[in-house]
């Protein structure tokens, strides 16, 4: 990609970004998404592989039909309330067009089906990306109106989510999928107690970001893209794979790690609003999720592969010290301590 190009669409996804996060008019929020949309674009085509074209365009129209669609509510809300403050949307059809269009640009079931197909057509960093950072503004819009959504919509979009997101992971081999799914029963979380504790979704976004770049740094940084190839990566790495290990553990949500706070937390903000039931299938169905994660594991780690493997084994070469990844690790498997401390923050 020619640096200039790099250079303006990173200022223009941080403009866009910061626009959407710190509006409160509709127009402002929907100018700044729109941004972002442009913005990616040349990061996914910039292989100019056919798989990448096709990933940008479907990209693009899922994004552009959701930015309509947001519009849309926001005019109708305005048009019935006089009113284009984000927080102020009163109006039952607009809420119910807003959750759709928010669903879409977030990949939440049943409007996931872009998110994996776009993830296997781009690279690891710009996988990263549209995981994290992309998908931040309509977490945050969805963070300003959650009291004005439908609870009963939210709470099916959770389960669905959740659902899908570890029944579809399970047969998986391309490792790109396997994190688009765990994004969407990630979210799925997340929007099951945005309507009951927003700033405790904001924190499971947070923590969620934070494991998963951690995960797509290490396997940017390994280089492998397969379940096949992630078998034989600890000739090079096997520091790092061992310190993956913990990571995928800890993006299972399993205790002693840092992924266990955000669902403990959420299990019992559950309980407290009486939706014992809801808990315990979220709970129930991140067993699904446990599953590939525990298979990514295994692999990087755990097992070593057969001596007929098609795969040729890499020597250990000296590479350039990344602190940032160890950084990354120790935060996303060593947080749970500072549970007590977090707790008093929402």
């Amino acid at each position: 990609m020619n640096p200039h190009t790099k250079l303006i669409s990173s200022l223009s996804l941080i403009l866009g970004t910061t626009i959407t996060i710190s509006s409160t008019h509709w127009m402002m929020a929907w100018t700044g998404l729109e941004l972002n949309t442009l913005a990616i674009i040349p990061f996914i085509s910039k292989s100019h592989h056919p798989r990448a074209i096709e990933a940008t365009i479907k990209y693009f129209l899922v994004q552009a039909t959701a930015s309509t669609l947001l519009l849309f509510s926001s005019m109708m809300n305005a048009w019935s309330t006089g009113q284009w403050d984000i927080t102020q949307l009163t109006h039952p059809t607009s809420s119910l067009l807003l959750t759709v269009a928010i669903a879409m640009k977030l990949g939440l079931a049943p409007f996931h089906f872009w998110f994996p197909e776009v993830l296997q057509g781009s690279s690891l960093t710009t996988a990263l990306l549209l995981s994290t950072l992309m998908k931040f503004p309509p977490t945050i819009l969805l963070f300003l109106t959650s009291h004005s959504l439908n609870p009963t919509l939210l709470t099916s979009l959770a389960v669905i989510s959740t659902a899908l997101g570890g029944w579809m992971g399970l047969n998986q081999t391309q490792l790109r999928k396997i994190l688009a799914f765990s994004s969407i029963a990630h979210l799925g979380w997340m929007t099951a107690v945005i309507m009951y504790n927003p700033k405790l979704a904001l924190l499971t976004f947070y923590l969620y970001t934070l494991m998963t770049t951690t995960v797509f740094l290490s396997l940017n940084l390994i280089k492998t893209l397969k379940l096949t190839t992630l078998m034989t990566s600890w000739t090079k790495f096997p520091t790092l794979n061992a310190a993956l290990l913990l990571v995928l553990l800890s993006l299972a949500g399993l205790p002693p790690l840092t992924g266990f706070l955000p669902k403990w937390l959420i299990i019992h903000e559950l309980t407290k609003q009486e939706m014992t039931t809801t808990a315990t299938i979220l709970a129930t169905l991140s067993l699904l999720g446990l599953f590939f994660y525990l298979r990514l594991a295994y692999h990087s780690t755990i097992t070593l592969p057969p001596n007929s493997t098609n795969h040729m084994k890499h020597w250990h070469l000296t590479k350039r010290t990344n602190t940032t990844i160890p950084i990354l690790i120790a935060l996303s498997t060593l947080t749970l301590p500072l549970s007590p401390l977090i707790l008093t923050s929402i």
